[in-house]
C-alpha cells in the first residue's frame, strides 16, 4: 500500500491516497459512490473490470485513488498498467452532489502524474463534463465504443421495425452445449485469447478473470453456449442478464480466426438471442467499436442501434 501525499489543491482539506489494494470497507464504499452517481448519470462510471478489481486485494498493474474532503469519500479514480505496449488506463467518478468543485480534475491530475502523463482515459456515456475534462488534462479522443440495442420481442409500437431473430443455421459438424464451470475453463481461455489476440482487454482475460465473473450473482451457465467440432471448442457467445434493468446482453461472441467466415459467429449470436427472449428480456444490448465497421454492419443487420457512447481519450504519443 502507498499513501500519497496531498495533491495540491484550492479546497481545504481535500487529499488523495494512492492504494493497491482496497480494504473490503473501502472496497463497499466506493462501491456505494459508483451507485449513486450511476442513479444520477444514468451510465456507470466504472466498467464490469474495474468494478471487479475493487474486490479480492492486490491486482498486479491496478491502483486505486481515494479523494476524500475532510474524511469523506468525494470521488474515485482506478488506474491499469497491465497492458505492455498501451499506455495505463483510467477510469474515475465525482459523487453527483460535490460535482464543479475541481475534485474531477484533481483526480484526473493525480492519474496523469502516476502514468508519467501517457494515459488513456474512460468518458463512459460521453458526458459533456467529461469530455470537457479531458480538454482540461490536455487528452484527445482517439477511440469510441458504441452500445447497441435491440427489442428481443415486438411491441405494437415496434412491430414494424423489429427484425426477427433468425433461425440459427450451424456450418457442418458443429455442435452446441453450455459451458460448464471448472471443466471448460482452460479451454475457454484458449479460444477467447485465440479469438481476440487483437483486443487486449478481452483478449488477456485470466483464469482469476473468469472466476471473477462467474461468481457474479449474474453468471448462469445456461447463457453460456459453446461451438465444438470433432470435440474441439472453436467459438463461443456468453450472455448476461441485467436483471434490473431487464436487459439481455451478447456479453461476448469470440470465434477461433480458423472458424471465422462460415456463419459460426451469426449462428451463435442467434443463439444467444433467442436464450435471452425465452427468458422473458424485452431488450438486448451489446459493446461494439465504431470503427469495426464490419461488426457494426452485421449488428444493424441483426436490428440493433445505437444507445450510448464511450469514448476513451489520451495523451498525445
Amino acid at each position: 500500500m502507498t499513501d500519497a501525499a496531498a495533491v495540491a489543491a484550492r479546497e481545504p482539506g481535500r487529499q488523495i491516497q494512492i492504494l493497491d489494494a482496497l480494504t473490503p470497507e473501502q472496497a463497499e464504499d466506493v462501491l456505494a459512490l459508483l451507485a449513486e452517481a450511476a442513479a444520477s448519470d444514468g451510465v456507470q462510471a466504472v466498467s464490469e473490470q474495474g468494478r471487479l478489481q475493487l474486490r479480492g486485494g492486490h491486482r498486479e498493474g491496478v491502483r486505486h485513488f481515494l479523494l476524500t474532503v475532510e474524511g469523506d469519500l468525494v470521488g474515485y479514480g482506478q488506474l491499469e498498467d497491465t497492458d505492455p505496449i498501451e499506455a495505463p488506463a483510467a477510469e474515475l467518478v465525482v459523487r453527483p452532489g460535490r460535482r464543479g468543485q475541481g475534485h474531477g480534475r484533481a483526480l484526473g491530475t493525480a492519474l496523469l502524474a502516476a502514468s508519467g502523463k501517457r494515459l488513456r482515459a474512460w468518458a463512459h456515456g460521453g458526458k459533456a463534463a467529461a469530455r470537457h475534462l479531458a480538454q482540461v488534462l490536455g487528452l484527445t479522443l482517439f477511440r469510441e465504443l458504441r452500445q447497441l440495442r435491440r427489442p428481443l420481442t415486438p411491441t405494437e409500437a415496434a412491430a414494424q421495425t423489429t427484425t426477427a431473430i433468425d433461425e440459427p443455421t450451424l456450418p457442418a459438424g458443429v455442435t452446441i452445449r453450455t459451458f460448464v464451470p471448472g471443466t471448460d475453463d482452460a479451454a475457454w481461455l484458449a479460444v477467447n485469447a485465440a479469438a481476440f489476440a487483437h483486443h487486449p482487454e478481452q483478449g488477456a482475460l485470466t483464469q482469476r478473470d473468469l472466476d471473477d465473473r462467474t461468481a457474479e450473482p449474474w453468471f448462469d451457465p445456461k447463457g453460456f453456449f459453446l461451438a465444438e467440432r470433432d470435440g474441439e471448442l472453436i467459438g463461443f457467445h456468453w450472455t448476461k442478464v441485467h436483471a434490473e434493468e431487464q436487459l439481455g446482453e451478447v456479453y461476448v461472441v469470440g470465434i477461433r480466426p480458423e472458424a471465422q467466415g462460415g456463419g459460426l459467429g451469426k449462428a451463435l449470436t442467434a443463439i444467444g438471442l433467442r436464450h435471452l427472449a425465452a427468458e422473458g428480456l424485452p431488450t438486448a444490448m451489446l459493446y461494439v467499436d465504431a470503427d469495426n465497421t464490419a461488426a457494426v454492419t452485421v449488428y444493424e443487420r441483426l436490428g440493433f442501434r445505437t444507445h450510448e457512447v464511450d469514448l476513451m481519450y489520451r495523451t498525445e504519443s
